[in-house]
């Protein structure tokens, strides 16, 4: 498949250009390597997905940090 990128701005361009020659790439290598890297990547999760899965989970809030501090100090 071929996918082409249009209106790129020339700073980005010579960018990717140093960096594929950094490589010991052509601009279109270089190109795929970040495509595929992309691709690759898992996306982030954010603090929104975690509350929903604690709450698809059951999941509670017992003690608070302080309450745990001080269960760790009393424990010494």
């Amino acid at each position: 498949m071929n996918l082409s990128i249009k209106n790129v701005p020339d700073p980005v361009v010579r960018r990717l250009r140093e960096r594929a020659a950094r490589c010991h790439r052509s601009l279109q290598g270089e190109l795929l390597d970040i495509v595929e890297a992309a691709a690759r990547e898992e996306p982030a999760v954010g603090a929104i997905d975690v509350l929903a899965e604690v709450r698809r989970l059951g999941l509670s809030r017992s003690l608070s940090s302080v309450d745990i501090i001080r269960a760790d100090r009393d424990g010494r």
